[in-house]
């Protein structure tokens, strides 16, 4: 009985510590199946990072945690997933709540055609979080702070966000991301447009995020998933190959596939 309480407890907490499960998710365009049975859980205020070859399945399964892949006619989605204990694909789930909930940063910067203020504002205004004008200028000060980018744009809100540079841009989408309090971030290799020094801002900024922030990334850089991530997903040809700590991954993977990419083998 007493293991069997233990096991209970580890259970617990083991659940507690996790702010996504997802438990034997299929993915499929029309007859393709593009991803295959995955399970994997991602805990509180640790960055996951999904690794794998082009067309593996990684961003596909990056868009079922937000549901973006609703709005593909010919995409079907089955399994269990769940974010803090509820199931995000149930009928009465508003995925524009949840999409509040787990905000989404893309491979391109791509600031709205409006204000540096407008872009930041947006998400609040939508979904109703603020009383005053004075709350929404926190949330759009606060948001920008988070995004390390306030000092470089705190006497310009007027100006377009378009005129900035591309990893100020990055930064600015963050900012509007992360300005609905979501729980979780979402990031679909959001340095891939950047150039070096401002991917290392980026990176640096995603190692801070995570002490609010839940985080995946999809990088298809090894050296960036090994630098700001503490667990790493590895996929391959729809499959996830392999999931655990980062460093294990890299130093010492269980499956010949997970080091034949890590390698440059395959991929």
């Amino acid at each position: 009985m007493k293991d069997q309480a233990m096991t209970t407890l580890e259970t617990s907490v083991t659940d507690q510590n996790n702010k996504f499960s997802a438990n034997n998710v299929d993915v499929y365009y029309g007859e393709t199946h593009a991803i295959k049975d995955v399970s994997v859980n991602i805990e509180n205020n640790t960055v996951t990072a999904f690794i794998g070859p082009s067309g593996c399945g990684k961003s596909t399964f990056l868009r079922c945690l937000n549901r973006m892949n609703d709005t593909i006619d010919i995409c079907r989605v089955t399994g269990d997933i769940r974010l803090d204990g509820e199931d995000i694909y149930n009928a009465k789930v508003d995925p524009v709540q949840l999409r509040a909930k787990v905000g989404m940063v893309f491979q391109k910067p791509n600031p709205f055609p409006k204000s540096i203020y407008d872009n930041i504002a947006y998400g609040p205004r939508i979904h109703g979080l603020f009383k005053t004008k004075a709350d929404l200028d926190g949330i759009v000060e606060n948001s920008l702070r988070r995004a390390a980018i306030w000092d470089e744009v705190k006497d310009r809100l007027d100006a377009p966000g378009t005129g900035l540079s591309g990893g100020q841009q990055q930064r600015i989408c963050i900012a509007r991301a992360i300005a609905t309090a979501p729980d979780v971030l979402l990031m679909d290799e959001p340095c891939s447009a950047l150039d070096p020094i401002a991917t290392a801002q980026v990176e640096e900024l995603i190692d801070e995020l995570r002490e609010n922030f839940s985080v995946v990334i999809v990088t298809h850089s090894m050296q960036q998933a090994a630098r700001v991530s503490q667990k790493t997903a590895f996929f391959h040809m729809g499959n996830l190959v392999e999931f655990g700590d980062t460093t294990k991954i890299f130093t010492n993977p269980e499956d010949p596939r997970t080091e034949s990419y890590i390698t440059g083998r395959i991929g």
